[in-house]
């Protein structure tokens, strides 16, 4: 290890690797780590997570917890994250001993939206028009005409906000009180709605020696605040904003001292400028067609990135279309009928439904993944489809018939 603890040379595999957090990317980084030959140990307290339930070790304790991290940092020449609210004095912590990646310096700021507006626009990339608020007091003492600059707009709490959570619309100055009261008096960001002509995700990965690798540009529907859909090369983005975005991505993680995955999600305007919304420093879920349509999934990529491998060939062999999977299909109408549906149990009376997987299955273009978790409730991410297909149309078309299929609104 050099003084920073990066690593001197590479992490080959039998080595083990650890993973703070047991959702969903945490079982898919398990798969592409594994099927390189590397042991995973994943540190997460609850007993059913879909990445412990796969791992080589699961270690069931609170991500605070002092002999949990000594065991992983004990265990694991290299260790990484699967969401950003992992406390980063964790990571810090492990730190001290082994190499970590992405650091809890770099969580850090995306845990926190005044901070990540902050970096984001110190690296020379364009953020939304925003004011920050405090707290109670300092939202008392914005007059309304600074408030109105930014109105209408959408008042987002800094931390813990993630898939539409903590974020509230407003209109006006007391609409913004009202809001800023309901969410808790907590530091949140009011930013400037805008007009949106749609959204793309950069996904790039950078390793300890500055080395980059840039996937090809998502665009991506969100409902409800949820990612519904990704499509991929996006079908709106000139080659010019392509090369704008990713670039601008590489401009954060350099600043950042990134090592990782690293996912920027982008606003394009109706004019064509181009504003960072958000980033996520990790694998991210408009990033998951990687694994059936590149040549390097992003889980791979991040396996690669924290060993201090070469990173791997990003090159999209097929156009794809990645449909979200959420809790809601097991209650939609139409299923193959009522059941236990693998554990699920029925939420507010309803009774859950298998759905049609062997349907889905069916279709040429589909690649089912499901991420094993118990229980299915309405908004709970489940799983996702991949669908690759020779030209982008039939992606497309194949997506949108298995939207149909599992009662799922795309638009």
């Amino acid at each position: 290890m050099t003084p920073d603890n990066t690593p001197v040379s590479p992490i080959l595999p039998g080595a083990w690797l650890g993973m703070v957090g047991g959702g969903q990317l945490g079982r898919m980084f398990c798969f592409a780590a594994q099927a390189m030959g590397y042991r995973v140990a994943v540190l997460d307290p609850d007993p059913a997570s879909p990445a412990g339930m796969v791992a080589d070790r699961h270690l069931r304790a609170a991500y605070e917890d002092d002999a949990a991290l000594t065991e992983l940092s004990r265990l694991c020449a290299a260790i990484s994250t699967e969401f950003e609210n992992v406390p980063a004095a964790s990571l810090d912590a492990l730190a001290k001993s082994t190499f970590v990646s992405p650091s809890g310096s770099c969580v850090a700021v995306a845990q926190d939206r005044i901070a990540e507006k902050r970096f984001i626009a110190a690296a020379g990339v364009p953020v939304a028009p925003h004011v920050v608020i405090e707290s109670s007091q300092a939202l008392a003492a914005i007059d309304d005409a600074a408030l109105a600059a930014v109105l209408p707009g959408i008042l987002k709490t800094a931390r813990l906000g993630y898939d539409g959570k903590g974020q509230v619309r407003v209109g006006n100055a007391e609409d913004v009180r009202e809001a800023h009261a309901a969410l808790g008096g907590v530091p949140c960001v009011l930013e400037k709605r805008l007009p949106l002509k749609f959204e793309v995700s950069a996904l790039i990965a950078r390793g300890a020696s500055g080395a980059s690798a840039v996937y090809p540009l998502a665009q991506n529907t969100h409902r409800h605040g949820v990612l519904s859909h990704t499509i991929v090369p996006a079908p709106d983005a000139s080659a010019a904003l392509v090369e704008q975005a990713q670039q601008a991505a590489l401009q954060i993680a350099e600043k950042l001292g990134y090592v990782g995955v690293l996912c920027v999600e982008f606003f394009i305007l109706e004019d064509g400028s181009i504003v960072a919304n958000e980033m996520a420093p990790r694998p991210h879920n408009s990033g998951h067609y990687t694994v059936d349509a590149c040549a390097t999934s992003q889980f791979e990529q991040q396996v690669r990135a924290m060993t201090g491998m070469p990173l791997g060939d990003t090159r999209q062999h097929s156009p794809a279309v990645m449909l979200n999977i959420l809790g809601d299909v097991w209650f939609a109408a139409g299923g193959s009928g009522p059941g236990s549906a693998g554990g699920v149990r029925a939420q507010k009376g309803a009774v859950p439904v298998t759905p049609p997987w062997d349907q889905v299955a069916a279709m040429p273009a589909a690649r089912l993944h499901l991420y094993g978790k118990e229980e299915a409730r309405p908004g709970r991410k489940m799983g996702h489809v991949n669908f690759t297909a020779p030209t982008l149309d039939e992606a497309r078309v194949a997506a949108r018939d298995c939207a149909r299929l599992l009662h799922i609104a795309t638009s």
